[in-house]
Formats: C-alpha cells, structure tokens, sequence
C-alpha cells in the first residue's frame, strides 16, 4: 500500500477505538455501520432525509446511482469532487450543478462526489454519479467542529474522513480532483490527500473551486496566512477556479495572491442550477395573487426571518400576496413547528418543509426573499426575478458583501442587519410585487455562464490549446 495512505492509517491505529483493530480499507472497515444523525439536525420533512452507511461506499438510496466503469468506459474523463459539507446545503448544491454539467457534456465526463452532507441521501443525484458518504461533522464554532454522530469524537471522524478520501482517489483514479471551498478541507483533511496525488498520481490535475466571496478579505487573509493557505495554493494546486466575475469581486486583489497563484486563477462566472427538473412534489396552491417564495437554504439559521416575515405579513392587508414559505430540510423541528402554526392561521400562507426543486419555486414566484446566499442569489439571478435580501454578517461576511454588492447594480432589495427586520418588510414586499422599482437594467453584468466555464478550463487543461474564454 502506498506510503502516504500508510501514514493515514497509522494515525488512524493510534485513536483509541482502532487500537483493537488491524486496518483495513474504509470500503471494507465501515461496510454496513450507520453513522447516526443527531435528532437536532435531523429537520423535518415530509421524508426521513437518508441514512449514511458504509463510509467509502456509495450511499445506499435509490436517488443514488454508482458510476459504471461498463458504461462509460475507464477512458471516459474523470472528476472527483470534493464537498467537506459542514453547514446549511451549498456545497452540495454548488457541486451538483457542476457535475451534473460535466457528465452531459459531449463527450462526458463520469463523476464521483464526496460529500459529508446530512441531506445528501434524500437528494436527487445525477444519473450515474457515484456518491460517497463522508462521515458528518458540525461546525460549532470559528474553524472548530465536532462529530455529528454524538457518540464519537471528532478526533476518530476527521480520522476516518481521511482514510475514505484517500480510499476513492486510489480506486477511483480520477482525471482531476475538484475541491470545493476549502483549500486543506475540514481542519486539514485534505493534506494527505493532495500529497499522495502530487507522489503518487502526478497526471491528476487538482483544481480549487472558491464562490465568489469567502469572507471580509481582512480574515481570509488572516486565516490563510495562519493555516498556509498561500503556501497550498502555490505547491498542491494546479488551477484554481472562481465561481464569480472579477469586476464584482477580484479575489487576487481582495486576498493578495502571489503572481504565481494569481496566473492560476480563472474567473468562471457564477453556478447556478438553471433545469426545471418538475416540481410535481411540491403543489402550489392557486390563488391569483401575486406569489412571494421565502427560502432559507438548509435552514438551520433561518428562523429569524421568516419569523420577521410572518409578522410582517400581519401588518400587510391580507390577500396582497399569496406566500411560499420553505423552511429548509436543516432547521429544528422546534422551530419548524413553531413556525408552521403560525402559517396555518392563514389561508394565504403555504408551508413547504423543503424541497429538491427550488428552482422550479423561483420560476412561479414574483418576489423571492432570502438570505442571501450563494447558490440561492444566483438561481435568483438566472431566473431575473425581484428579491429581498436579508443577509446574515456572522460568523462570515459573505453573505453581507454580496447582497451590498448586489444592491448596487440594482438588482436586489438589501436590508442591513442593523435595521428593523419586520418593519423594512413590511415596507418592501408591496413595493417590491408591484413593480414600483425598475430592475433589470444591468442583469447582464452577471456573469452565470459558471457551469459551462468550468468544464471548459477542465477540457483545457486535459487538452492543452484549447481555447477557454475568461470571465471578466
């Protein structure tokens, strides 16, 4: 076995509840175990959201389908993607809608995800994407998690994390290995993994996917600087893609990337999942009226407006809007209830737990509001509708720097953490479903041609010459 997974499964001997054990590969070591979900995350929805089993297996559900080695053949183009996964559903969404570009692609690509989604099992997959779970952790803190399964210890979860992501690069092989968001993965993951490729598997290019702000340039700098992120980008990484427009957010500026990171990065505009897939789960009821979808992503910090929006709509005559509140699959069944008695007491307020198709949602809807975060706002902007932002600025200033940004060309409704949440709604959702604001005018200074743009730079670097167009 190659050294560096010897040196992975070393450390793995030492935790205390391997030292009884002889190693053997993640495929065979977590082959049939259940890895629990804590009964806090677990969300509520009308379907139990997936069982996680065998880790370094394909996840056991007919939503997911493995990837055939007889139907694509060993010559098809690989991608293994990379989906650490520790809150909300972004990664996963933003990884999906890549992958499922790619493996339609002529010829396609065959694709492998590893993700530590809750969510991921109850999720529609790709026809012909192989899935393999990541044992799922919490994020608790600032750059601190724990193991989502409450009864062990993040020290033996990052442990078999690691073997699992070792185990798919050596069996699966891939072309290239794209990593989402997080240069070193969670807590560092990813370093034996992206060392083993640079010894052992050098034709595999890896490439780093960033959405199109982190966070305040001040802390990524500050967090990079501490955990060698500079250093990672200029000696493991072969190309790194943005999933942004530089004239919105220049990231080799923002963060002050070494001219030889910086003649790495590709601008690629944003992803954003655009195909109606059908919504036949999720009935609308009609009504006439003009319709507002409230989303909150995964959920599990959207309590605070849709609970601002259901006051709001109190002090809005009724039957001035018909409202499609989703909740998300990640919220607390506390809050959810809570939540839902209060929509039951009106007749112009439809509840949806979560859905898979919330892009068919944002078709039907005039006024969207959000959060702002990045898989929504783009879906957002691709279907050009009216939004609300209201953006969180903790722990991360993402979400806050692209709704302002937003806001500026126009194109979006921002409020500001520091205002009065309910009474700016109140003000806004009649403004905003009557059109008293003339939107539209610079749709086209985002770029949305994301999915496209990475595929290209793939083929590219697989086909050196060919010509990719840079997003500016």
């Amino acid at each position: 076995m190659k050294l560096l997974i010897q040196r992975g499964t070393e450390r793995y001997r030492r935790l205390p509840v391997a030292q009884a054990a002889d190693y053997m590969p993640a495929s065979q070591r977590y082959a049939g175990r259940e890895i629990r979900q804590s009964p806090l995350f677990a969300g509520d929805s009308p379907s139990p959201p997936g069982t996680f089993v065998a880790t370094g297996q394909p996840i056991s559900t007919v939503a997911l389908r493995q990837w055939s080695a007889a139907k694509h053949g060993r010559s098809a183009r690989r991608v293994l993607l990379y989906s650490h996964d520790t809150f909300g559903l972004g990664h996963l969404r933003r990884n999906l809608a890549i992958v499922e570009h790619l493996m339609q692609r002529k010829p396609p690509f065959s694709g492998m995800l590893l993700t530590g989604s809750p969510m991921a099992g109850s999720w529609p997959m790709p026809t012909g994407l192989e899935v393999r779970a990541l044992p799922p952790v919490i994020k608790v803190g600032a750059e601190e998690y724990a193991a989502r399964d409450l009864s062990s210890s993040f020290e033996v979860v990052k442990a078999q994390r690691e073997a699992a992501i070792l185990d798919a690069i050596a069996s699966y092989r891939p072309d290239f290995f794209l990593v989402d968001h997080a240069p070193a993965g969670m807590k560092g993951e990813l370093l034996p993994a992206l060392r083993f490729i640079r010894e052992e598997m050098p034709a595999t290019r890896t490439v780093l996917g960033l959405r199109d702000v982190i966070d305040s340039p001040e802390t990524v700098r500050q967090v990079w600087q501490a955990q060698g992120i500079y250093e990672l980008l200029e000696t493991e990484y072969d190309q790194i893609l943005v999933y942004g427009s530089r004239h919105l957010f220049d990231v080799v500026s923002a963060y002050k990337l070494s001219p030889k990171v910086a003649a790495k990065v590709r601008y690629c505009g944003y992803v954003a999942r655009t195909g109606l897939h059908g919504i036949a789960d999720v009935p609308v009821a009609p009504s006439g009226l003009p319709v507002v979808l409230v989303t909150v992503g995964g959920g599990g910090d959207g309590y605070a407006l849709i609970d601002a929006y259901l006051e709001a709509l109190r002090r809005i005559p009724q039957n001035t809007v018909h409202s499609i509140v989703v909740p998300g699959p990640l919220m607390p069944p506390d809050q959810y209830q809570t939540l839902a008695r209060i929509a039951a007491q009106r007749p112009d307020i439809q509840i949806i737990p979560y859905t898979t198709e919330l892009v068919g949602l944002l078709h039907i809807a005039d006024l969207v509001v959000a959060m702002g975060g990045y898989n929504t706002t783009a879906e957002i902007l691709a279907a050009r509708k009216s939004a609300i932002l209201v953006p969180r600025s903790t722990p991360r200033m993402e979400q806050w720097l692209r709704a302002t940004t937003l806001s500026q060309l126009g194109l979006v409704w921002m409020v500001q953490p520091e205002e009065d949440l309910v009474d700016r709604l109140v003000e806004l959702v009649p403004v905003a479903v009557a059109g008293d604001r003339s939107l539209g005018k610079q749709w086209d200074t985002v770029d949305l041609g994301g999915v496209h743009r990475v595929a290209e730079v793939l083929e590219e670097m697989l086909y050196p010459g060919t010509s990719t167009e840079v997003s500016l």
